[in-house]
């Protein structure tokens, strides 16, 4: 027991070494599978992830000037090199957007970074994309027209949203912080002012390491969490929502001018792997996200915007303007290990996005509360999930 604690002590403190918050596991939450180095998306080789946060002001909103949280987050399959990836997208429920889709189920292939802000912000993202190939030449023909990948949820509760605070600079700062290892959760990025089954949500992510025959594969998964009522919060099997549902401090107070119901909001899902993988398979890939958003206890609301997207970032000769290519393909019938690593891999980074996140206070005093981690312990003590 001692070790156990010991152990437990120094990856505490490891994660504040790399200013990383707490996770899940770190509190004692258990999970299936086996995570990869980072237990991030971006164990996924290849993968980088930056960030631009903005939180600034306090008090009554005014429009323009705040209380601003939001944010931009970056996701680059193959870093800063232009090397289209296998991609197709899935939703659960259609209420939000992703920009670019179309051409990712028409071509096979994710062309451009996937960003995630908030909802009146993805033009202003998208557009910003456009200027930073130029500025980056990503794009090396004279003449080359492709088009962003631009995800939302809406953080209107806590931020300035009419103010159209996400500027140019932004989406530019999350590109060009975009790294590997170790990502930051919770109020992050797009996730800044996000709100998750009844608590305060965010940025989350995870990964899981599967073997196929003689191979090796990563499934990472990033999601932005906003979505969810509290009573339906399940974790670890356990309905934590309905223990914490007299929890001093977790209700969130809506305005009486507000049309907000408890549960509205969205989620968006990245996958990625290395597993060589069709577009058609990855579009299987996608379609299973909404069974570890189940897990945990969301349903696609008719006000949620629940959409995902997953690549592959084998086949790195794959796409080719003039010449044939050949690539490798997993066979059907070996499949199913990656379907559960995706399941595995959406239901932690959730939790993980609600166990880093913070209390957080927006436009007009509206809060939203962190999730009580011993709280949530001492229940999954008391169902026996955890010794």
């Amino acid at each position: 027991m001692k070790k156990l604690i010991i152990a437990c002590l120094f990856l505490w403190g490891q994660s504040f070494i790399f200013g990383q918050k707490p996770r899940a596991r770190d509190i004692g939450i258990p999970f299936n599978g086996i995570t990869g180095k980072f237990n991030a998306i971006t164990d996924v080789k290849g993968v980088e992830v930056g960030y631009s946060t903005i939180i600034s002001g306090q008090g009554k909103n005014t429009i323009g000037k705040g209380p601003v949280r939001t944010g931009v987050t970056a996701i680059l399959p193959r870093g800063i090199n232009n090397n289209p990836v296998f991609a197709n997208w899935y939703s659960l429920n259609g209420n939000g957007e992703m920009t670019g889709t179309t051409w990712v189920t028409e071509s096979g292939f994710l062309e451009t970074p996937i960003m995630i802000t908030n909802t009146n912000s993805v033009g202003v993202v998208r557009d910003a994309v456009l200027k930073w190939f130029v500025e980056k030449r990503w794009y090396k023909e004279d003449w080359w027209y492709t088009y962003p990948v631009v995800a939302e949820t809406y953080d209107g509760f806590l931020n300035d949203i009419y103010g159209f605070q996400v500027k140019e600079a932004n989406a530019y700062e999350a590109l060009n912080t975009a790294r590997s290892g170790k990502i930051q959760e919770g109020n992050v990025g797009g996730g800044t002012g996000m709100m998750c089954l009844g608590f305060k949500g965010g940025t989350g992510t995870s990964s899981r390491v599967v073997k196929i025959g003689d191979s090796i594969y990563t499934v990472g998964a990033l999601v932005q969490t906003n979505f969810g009522r509290k009573e339906s919060l399940t974790i670890a099997g356990v309905p934590v929502g309905k223990e914490l549902k007299d929890t001093v401090g977790s209700e969130l107070k809506l305005p009486s001018q507000s049309y907000r119901k408890e549960g509205d909001g969205s989620i968006i899902v990245v996958i990625a792997t290395d597993a060589p993988l069709l577009p058609h398979q990855l579009k299987r890939i996608a379609s299973r996200v909404p069974l570890g958003i189940g897990n945990v206890g969301g349903y696609g609301m008719n006000s949620s915007g629940d959409i995902f997207i997953a690549f592959s970032t084998a086949n790195p000769a794959a796409f080719q303007r003039k010449e044939f290519s050949t690539v490798d393909i997993l066979p059907n019938d070996l499949i199913d290990p990656l379907f559960e690593a995706t399941v595995q891999t959406v239901e932690e980074s959730i939790i993980n996005a609600m166990v880093a996140a913070e209390t957080m206070e927006g436009v007009n005093g509206n809060k939203s509360y962190a999730l009580p981690h011993q709280a949530v312990i001492k229940i999954l003590k008391k169902y026996k999930r955890i010794p």
